[in-house]
């Protein structure tokens, strides 16, 4: 009898649990990170400050280098830096003498790493970084190696063991590289005064360019805006409440400011009401309803719509409305 395609696969086996023996390793594995991290922290200093201060002084970009698993940390530093206002190149060390050194140019600042320090691609950056008088700030475990004694600022990594039990593959060493990294894209960026409008030029894409989209890109505007006056009566601001299908209207004054809005909230809060629909909507209105600017960004307009458990808001400029957003439209931009 022939399988269907539907039937299960009863031929792989299933995973295993964890073993004790696996937990206690992932365990000691990040317990060994954790206390590389902390030496780290400890051993921060003056060369720190200096290698920000030359960092954010550079008027070309920052050349992040390294070979190997170093190298690996490189590349993600120069992303960081890049996407954190602080212009960024990855160079390959073994590419560097075969033409890439033209990547690097005066105005620029060169960011080495190494562990060991004396790393042999390293060599031909070193050399174009002194022939051509190009900042070099290194990042080893050796002060005195090849690249320490070359470079103009030396951030020293404290001896830490690796959590490989052969003390051999670069774990512990790698997590401090990408944490010294992180802290000096990090320091650049408040240095810099990078914020996060600045942030989402470079974050249009996915879950976080939709986070830092501004209020003013998802609201609803010119007829779409469920606008009344206060002495309409509630059955015409029903009326008007359906049509647009925002679950609330805005009352504006003779001015166009506006003054007060009514959702469905207040619709059910007052339905018991003798004689609700020959009310007027002045009667209903909250008047102290919760605005935000066209400029915020989403996200921290879904944090308050969260906070204060309501599904709409009103975007104003001058106390004038200029539009309206409900929950409805983050979720559907991808927000939330």
């Amino acid at each position: 009898m022939s399988k269907s395609s539907t039937d299960p696969d009863t031929s792989r086996p299933a995973p295993k649990a964890a073993s004790a023996d696996h937990l206690t390793s992932a365990k000691r594995t990040i317990s060994l990170e954790i206390e590389g991290l902390k030496a780290l922290m400890t051993s921060l200093d003056g060369p720190f400050a200096m290698a920000v201060e030359a960092l954010g002084q550079a008027t070309g970009r920052v050349i992040v280098t390294g070979m190997g698993k170093s190298g690996h940390i490189a590349r993600k530093m120069a992303a960081t830096l890049a996407s954190t206002g602080t212009p960024a190149q990855y160079v390959h060390p073994g590419e560097a003498s075969h033409g890439d050194l033209g990547m690097i140019a005066a105005g620029d600042v060169i960011l080495a790493l190494s562990w060991s320090g004396e790393t042999a691609e390293l060599s031909s950056i070193i050399s174009h970084a002194k022939r051509f008088a190009i900042p070099l700030v290194a990042m080893t475990a050796e002060g005195k190696s090849a690249l320490g004694t070359a470079a103009d600022i030396a951030l020293v990594l404290p001896r830490a063991e690796e959590a490989c039990p052969n003390k051999l593959a670069p774990t512990t060493s790698t997590t401090m590289q990408l944490a010294l990294g992180d802290a000096l894209a990090i320091a650049l960026l408040e240095q810099k005064g990078f914020s996060a409008k600045d942030f989402s030029v470079f974050h249009p894409g996915g879950k976080l360019g939709a986070m830092l989209r501004h209020v003013h890109e998802v609201m609803h505007t010119g007829d779409e805006l469920p606008l009344t006056g206060p002495d309409t009566s509630m059955s015409e601001t029903l009326l008007i409440m359906s049509q647009k299908s925002l679950g609330c209207v805005g009352i504006v004054d003779g001015a166009g400011k506006l003054v007060g809005m009514i959702t469905d909230g207040d619709i059910r809060r007052n339905s018991g009401a003798e004689g609700l629909l020959t009310r007027r909507a002045g009667d209903i209105m909250n008047r102290t309803p919760k605005t935000v600017s066209p400029e915020l960004l989403a996200s921290e307009a879904v944090k308050l719509l969260n906070e204060k458990k309501i599904t709409s808001l009103f975007v104003v400029e001058g106390d004038r409305p200029v539009g309206v957003v409900h929950i409805h439209d983050f979720l559907k931009a991808g927000v939330v």
